[in-house]
């Protein structure tokens, strides 16, 4: 008898607190919705005042990946020349050809064109 008593009111007492978490949580989201207009309003005001966004950030980005670039094409060219070596051992190293270049690529019989008597 005293343990269902003990048992109901422990449900009870359950059901209760659950009733007032569930209110707590939805008037906690109703003051972040609240607030969150509030801030928009508050930015609206203010965004025509604020500095213009530096473009610092992104021409640091573009040169690195620049010099990325850069430094990946000359391990790859180095590596296309060790490996020639080592097949052909004390003869001249040829032309690499370009890995991500799918366009024309005029070679003179297979060795870089003079200077100046290049005509297309």
């Amino acid at each position: 008898m005293l343990m269902s008593y003990v048992q109901e009111l422990n449900e009870k007492f359950v059901l209760q607190l659950s009733l007032k978490m569930a209110s707590y949580l939805w008037r906690k989201y109703a003051d972040y919705l609240y607030t969150k207009w509030e801030r928009t309003i508050l930015w609206d005001m203010v965004e025509p005042y604020r500095r213009p966004k530096s473009f610092t950030p992104l021409v640091a980005t573009y040169i690195c990946a620049f010099y990325t670039g850069v430094i990946g094409a000359a391990i790859t060219e180095q590596i296309y020349k060790e490996k020639c070596w080592e097949n052909h051992p004390g003869e001249a190293v040829p032309l690499m050809k370009p890995i991500f270049y799918g366009g024309p690529w005029r070679v003179m019989r297979g060795d870089v064109p003079p200077t100046g008597k290049f005509e297309l």
